[in-house]
């Protein structure tokens, strides 16, 4: 996955195991940052979301 790529919410779920709604849930609490296409739709970094991912499978 490169540095600068950007994923769907959709492509974040499969990552997560969660329904893509709940991605978008995460972006708006501001657990994760997201890019708004000129259409509107949600875009996330890849670099950031395999931070999150990573963080998010530590043991609590």
């Amino acid at each position: 996955m490169a540095e600068h790529e950007l994923l769907t919410p959709s492509e974040v779920a499969v990552m997560f195991r969660v329904d893509p709604k709940t991605v978008t849930r995460w972006a708006r609490a501001g657990k994760i940052s997201s890019i708004r296409t000129i259409g509107g739709h949600r875009r996330f970094r890849s670099a950031e979301v395999q931070r999150f991912l990573d963080a998010w499978q530590l043991p609590a």
